[in-house]
């Protein structure tokens, strides 16, 4: 064991002409030496960061992601499949919307459009559910196990019916 430690600025002395263990002078300044901050360097025309970019994000980060017009409206119509409807079914009782009859079960789901989620699967329950709108296959499939689906017809349907008949009786 050494008895007498050096100093420090007599072991740095010569080395590194000033920079303080920052090698070259030019290296502790901003951020160029490190190719830019964050993202920097990750563009459609630069390279520097690319494979670091693919890394993280995949092949997704580059290239055109689609647009839409301001014309183009989402899709807000809300859907539901058969099965997460049996899935569900206990919170849906809890919560009200579901409820158990002598005929089997009743379901309010007035606003959705009940879909037929797999081939296979067939309905365990008799359910009796009222929604807005349903796929054929939903509606074979939920009368093979003994219930209905009771569709809710939308305003605009009721108001072609009224004008059809309007236009009969004048005749």
């Amino acid at each position: 064991m050494k008895t007498k430690k050096r100093k420090k600025s007599g072991r740095m002395h010569g080395h590194g002409r000033g920079t303080h263990g920052w090698g070259e002078r030019k290296k502790h300044k901003k951020s160029g030496h490190r190719g830019g901050a964050g993202m920097s360097g990750s563009g459609k025309r630069s390279d520097h960061k690319k494979t670091l970019v693919i890394k993280l994000y995949g092949h997704k980060y580059f290239g055109k992601q689609g647009i839409t017009s301001r014309k183009t409206q989402k899709d807000k119509r809300k859907r539901i499949n058969l099965k997460d409807i049996e899935f569900n079914f206990e919170r849906y009782i809890k919560n009200g919307i579901a409820k158990k009859t002598s005929k089997g079960f009743e379901i309010n789901l007035e606003d959705y459009k009940i879909l037929d989620s797999s081939k296979k699967y067939i309905p365990k329950n008799k359910l009796i559910i009222k929604a807005k709108e349903a796929s054929g296959s939903a509606l074979e499939k939920v009368k093979k196990s003994g219930g209905i689906i009771i569709l809710r017809r939308s305003g605009e349907e009721n108001d072609k019916e009224k004008k059809q008949t309007a236009k009969k009786n004048k005749k």
